[in-house]
């Protein structure tokens, strides 16, 4: 019966987790689905109306990041946490994150201060997209240990500024601190 425990709980607060995202997505405004009326596992363009609005696209690597971030931070703070209760938390954090970045003040931050000018925020589906893409990159980190995984992170950065010329760090940046040539390289042309 214990050991039931030791994955049941964290498994009902994943779910949990992923409900009461859907529930604040959709209170903001977001659509379930893209409002093409289709459901894609991948859309590949960022500069494309379908941008965030399927299951992955290619900012769904950044909330791969997002899971490295985390295990790192979660493995610092609480390492005698157990290890599905960290995995929870990270997920817990991510969807957090989620309704957070799809709120009218981010999405308009977004717009007026990054290359995304015509942004109007994530489906629900993309949420759940990116809040596993943050699991997986999770059990990465964990697999990966510290040091493996750092070299990862800083990879699948350079991958990504040279694919979409956007990364986790970048967006960070943008939002918090901006520069103009950074927007510039990535207007969608």
């Amino acid at each position: 019966m214990r050991a039931r425990g030791q994955w049941l709980w964290p498994a009902l607060a994943v779910v949990a987790a992923f409900v009461a995202a859907a529930i604040l997505l959709r209170l903001e405004g977001r659509l379930w689905m893209c409002a093409c009326g289709k459901i894609l596992v991948w859309s590949g363009q960022v500069c494309s109306a379908d941008n965030s609005q399927h299951f992955l696209d290619p900012y769904s690597f950044t909330h791969v990041l997002h899971g490295f971030l985390f295990f790192w931070l979660i493995i610092w703070l609480l390492p005698r946490l157990n290890s599905n209760w960290q995995l929870t938390l990270a997920i817990a954090v991510e969807a957090l994150w989620e309704v957070f970045e799809n709120t009218k003040f981010i999405i308009e931050r977004y717009r007026s201060e990054t290359a995304a000018l015509g942004y109007q925020g994530d489906s629900v589906v993309n949420s759940f997209g990116d809040i596993l893409c943050c699991l997986v990159g999770f059990l990465i980190a964990r697999r990966l240990g510290l040091r493996r995984s750092l070299i990862a992170f800083a990879v699948l950065e350079l991958i990504l500024i040279v694919w979409i010329k956007d990364s986790l760090l970048l967006e960070i940046v943008m939002l918090i601190a901006p520069i103009d040539a950074i927007k510039a390289l990535q207007m969608c042309h």
